[in-house]
């Protein structure tokens, strides 16, 4: 952001933003005995349990009076942390030139208090109105007994998260004018989960896009590599035009199908290059975990062990994988999913297409503590902390990690971590063969040097796709794949993690030259909410 401009820093959590809508004038409440301030406000016993309503709805006048009129010093004293709010409360008009604030309360929820701020943002002589909405909680002073704000960061503007910069003045990075392949315009306000990675992409490629930057009151964040955030415009600069490999009708079915299952995300790429069709989440916290998340990704990592197997002669598409009710690994039971029948019989076509864990753990006696990893790396490209997608993203990890994790890693659990773009990538490369880096924007553009990887040989491909085919056709994929035609393979999978009532929804597959995958944390079985959404953007795309 501009040159010169003075920044604070902030302290701490992030919250969904709200747009703002229409607002009267604040109207200052008589205060409490027991008020704000650096005393205690009373000689009497400290109070204890949580505020009254009385006390909520004094406390949070207080505060938003003191703030909607400039007193940033007191204002913070009616926070439970003077030292952290003062700072960003004088900021709030020093740094972002945030002027004639009006602030109005709406009717408490508990000792949530809802609020809507309507102000003017005033930049050498540009000036322009803000409007959005937050809320503050009401909480007990551990140590005075008092009522007051329980002091997030986020309690002034949603956005805002731990030690970022709110500031206005001339913007860091001029505009830009995303298109799809096909010059179709992207905005945010039309696929808004792709808010956050135009920013990115601003950031990156803002100057040599040819654009020239505006005035704009924006979030600098602290967070290493993250783009600004750019919360209002004063003056426009000029936008510079930057083609990406991303298609506009992809993108519109997976916002769509995200939107369905809270805390999901999932990525398309075109295997026979590589290119990025679409992006979305649908967080609450706007983290971008389509390509950054790091967690476990259950049975669709099976695609990877599969592969393993058949290039270390281990075993084949028809050849055995007995499926038991349990098997046992370095003393950790591990079982099937529950009504998935045993089979002792089993070839490791049927245990695929079933997902059956014990058959891959029996297997983790015949691979070398790094027999996976090296797979990964060597023929995946996985795990070396070298792609350079045109944004940051993450490369996935498979760690030789050894004991029960030996076992687990191959079933998508114990170390493993990916994120939907490494599982579509993975996808990608079971289908063609070939590794081909992702990529959202040409590499020609920067002249960066893409992660490259041997690949797999044309025999485990034919078993890779025949056996995902199966799945997605007679397995625990067809309910979900059913009704897509042309060339089609799935991995179903789900992946326990404590703390969570249900485990996380996980599921890839392929349409022709299409290949997705997405992630639903909480989501339970893949068919469950994974599924859904995968199929949503290879119905439209493939």
């Amino acid at each position: 952001m501009g040159k010169g401009v003075k920044a604070a820093v902030i302290g701490s959590v992030f919250a969904v933003m709200v747009g703002g809508a229409g607002y009267g004038a604040f109207n200052i409440v008589s205060a409490l005995s027991d008020d704000g301030g650096s005393g205690s406000g009373g000689s009497g016993a400290v109070k204890t349990g949580p505020p009254s309503a009385d006390e909520i709805k004094q406390a949070s006048a207080k505060f938003l009076a003191a703030w909607a009129k400039g007193d940033a010093a007191e204002a913070a004293t009616y926070t439970n942390n003077d030292a952290g709010a003062e700072p960003l409360l004088t900021a709030y008009g020093e740094s972002a030139h945030i002027e004639d604030v009006k602030i109005t309360p709406g009717a408490a929820t508990g000792a949530t208090v809802p609020f809507t701020v309507k102000a003017t943002v005033s930049y050498e002589g540009k000036s322009k109105p803000l409007a959005y909405k937050s809320e503050l909680t009401v909480v007990r002073g551990k140590t005075t007994g008092r009522a007051l704000v329980d002091w997030q960061p986020s309690v002034v503007h949603p956005q805002l998260k731990t030690g970022d910069t709110l500031v206005t003045g001339e913007a860091a990075d001029p505009p830009i004018e995303a298109v799809d392949r096909n010059d179709v315009v992207l905005t945010k306000d039309k696929y808004p989960s792709l808010g956050p990675i135009l920013d990115e992409l601003r950031a990156k490629y803002g100057d040599s896009a040819g654009g020239t930057p505006g005035i704009e009151l924006s979030i600098r964040h602290a967070a290493e590599g993250t783009a600004d955030t750019s919360l209002l415009t004063l003056a426009e600069g000029k936008a510079g035009k930057l083609r990406t490999t991303l298609s506009a009708s992809a993108q519109a079915a997976a916002e769509t199908a995200v939107k369905k299952y809270s805390e999901s995300s999932v990525v398309a790429v075109k295997p026979s290059t590589g290119e990025v069709l679409a992006v979305a989440n649908h967080r609450a916290d706007a983290f971008n975990a389509a390509f950054l998340g790091r967690l476990a990704p259950g049975s669709t990592m099976k695609i990877l062990s599969a592969a393993t197997f058949i290039d270390n002669g281990i075993t084949s598409m028809n050849g055995p994988a007995p499926c038991p009710s349990s098997a046992v690994w370095m003393s950790q039971r591990f079982t099937n999913l529950k009504n998935l029948p045993s089979n002792e019989n089993a070839t490791l076509a049927d245990s695929f297409a079933r997902s059956c864990n014990t058959a891959f753990v029996k297997y983790a006696d015949e691979v070398k503590v790094d027999s996976l990893t090296k797979e990964a790396e060597d023929r995946f490209g996985l795990g070396r902390d070298n792609w350079k997608t045109g944004i940051p993203s993450f490369d996935g990890s498979v760690p030789a990690s050894g004991g029960p994790d030996t076992a687990a890693n191959l079933i998508g659990q114990g170390q493993v971590q990916m994120s939907p773009l490494n599982m579509a990538s993975v996808t990608a490369t079971a289908m063609t063969g070939a590794f081909r880096q992702p990529v959202i924007v040409s590499p020609k553009l920067d002249d960066r040097e893409l992660a490259t990887a041997k690949g797999l040989s044309s025999g485990t491909v034919a078993q890779l796709r025949a056996m995902m085919n199966r799945t997605a056709t007679s397995g625990t994929a067809a309910g979900v794949m059913a009704g897509l035609s042309g060339s089609i393979g799935a991995k179903t999978g789900s992946a326990e993690v404590d703390g969570q009532a249900k485990s996380n929804s996980w599921f890839t597959g392929y349409r022709n030259d299409v290949a997705a995958a997405a992630m639903t944390q909480d989501g339970g079985h893949g068919v469950d909410a994974a599924g859904p959404i995968v199929a949503a953007v290879l119905r439209s795309a493939g």
